[in-house]
């Protein structure tokens, strides 16, 4: 039996190994074959759906054995064989998505449409924890993927972004501005936090506190320039900006800081709904009422701003529309949203609820 020749087996058989014919071999010496997912198994002791596993993204694999198997990998060089997949009906598109400290909102939004969308044209999914370190990038790389969705805060770093385009691999990153090597999907955070300061003008405010996100992040920023832009257009306004890092234990630390101000904010405008609902928190612990004695605003329309009472006036960033963009900027190059700059815009809403109102004296 020849290298090219071999026979079916019997159901329950298993195939004869293949041996190289004679003008496989050079000067005496067999070419060196690639590795196969059983070379990788074995050097690794592992069953070869475990590899598969690890291959594929899955979480399903324990710690130890993961880093077994992918030593083994980098060891004999494997690269899984991406046409045997298309063959048996696997699709060779392979996005993957790389998250840290994922919200709910994410959860059910974000991902929700990704997993929508991904199963409507056959497209692969890998979910990678960017967390702890730079192994949720290596494991993604491994996967084979064929483009990269960077979730935040992860697509706020830009050596994430780096990790990929390095290997050639498409990046799109949500809800920051997108680097040379990535095209950005966000809304336009500097618009929506200017439509929100000017409601809370429109209103009669003139105190106004803002509680300012994640120095690290770019959406921080933009939406700090929205409150500027609005305020310095209104003469008679006095505003104060405190620090915070979109973490609800820095909402408190803010909302503490603002309302033992000499001149307290008639309107507090934090740059997250988690940091809103702590001020909201703060504000009923001084046995204040939400909005009639003070006003509270947030951004992103998470649950925190349903499931608080009174219900924020917030700014919605609509995440299954982003995931929509960035699906679509990876798997259709032909139709790909129209974008600025390395960017593509999602209209953010603005949303009225029940905790703003006028200040007293203009009640």
């Amino acid at each position: 039996m020849s290298a090219r020749e071999y026979r079916t087996p019997a159901p329950g058989g298993t195939l004869p190994k293949i041996v190289p014919s004679d003008d496989q071999l050079v000067a005496g010496t067999r070419l060196r074959r690639a590795a196969t997912i059983i070379d990788v198994a074995e050097h690794a002791g592992v069953a070869r759906m475990t590899v598969s596993r690890v291959v594929n993204g899955s979480t399903a694999v324990r710690e130890d054995t993961r880093r077994r198997v992918e030593e083994a990998i980098r060891a004999l060089d494997y690269r899984p064989n991406v046409s045997a997949r298309t063959l048996v009906g696997v699709p060779e598109t392979t996005i993957a998505i790389v998250y840290s400290n994922p919200s709910a909102a994410f959860k059910s939004d974000f991902l929700g449409q990704i997993f929508e969308q991904a199963a409507e044209k056959r497209v692969r999914l890998a979910l990678f924890d960017g967390a702890r370190d730079e192994t949720g990038f290596e494991r993604a790389l491994m996967a084979n993927v064929t483009g990269a969705i960077l979730a935040l805060p992860i697509s706020q770093t830009e050596v994430a972004t780096r990790i990929f385009a390095k290997k050639g691999i498409p990046v799109v990153v949500i809800g920051a501005r997108g680097p040379r090597e990535a095209v950005g999907v966000r809304t336009d955070d500097r618009e929506a936090a200017r439509q929100m300061t000017r409601h809370l003008l429109e209103l009669g405010h003139r105190r106004l506190g803002f509680v300012l996100g994640n120095p690290d992040h770019c959406s921080a920023a933009e939406r700090r320039r929205g409150f500027r832009d609005a305020i310095e257009r209104v003469e008679g306004v006095k505003a104060v900006e405190v620090q915070g890092d979109y973490s609800y234990a820095s909402g408190l630390l803010a909302g503490e800081a603002l309302l033992d101000a000499r001149e307290r904010p008639t309107a507090i405008f934090a740059s997250n709904d988690d940091m809103a609902a702590a001020v909201v928190s703060v504000a009923h612990r001084r046995h204040l009422e939400v909005p009639e004695d003070l006003t509270v605003v947030g951004f992103d329309d998470n649950i925190a701003a349903t499931m608080l009472w009174p219900p924020l006036t917030t700014i919605r960033q609509p995440l299954g529309n982003m995931a929509m963009a960035a699906f679509d900027l990876l798997t259709q190059p032909n139709q790909r949203p129209r974008t600025d700059g390395g960017e593509v815009i999602v209209e953010h809403v603005f949303v009225s609820r029940d905790s703003s109102a006028p200040p007293k004296s203009t009640l």
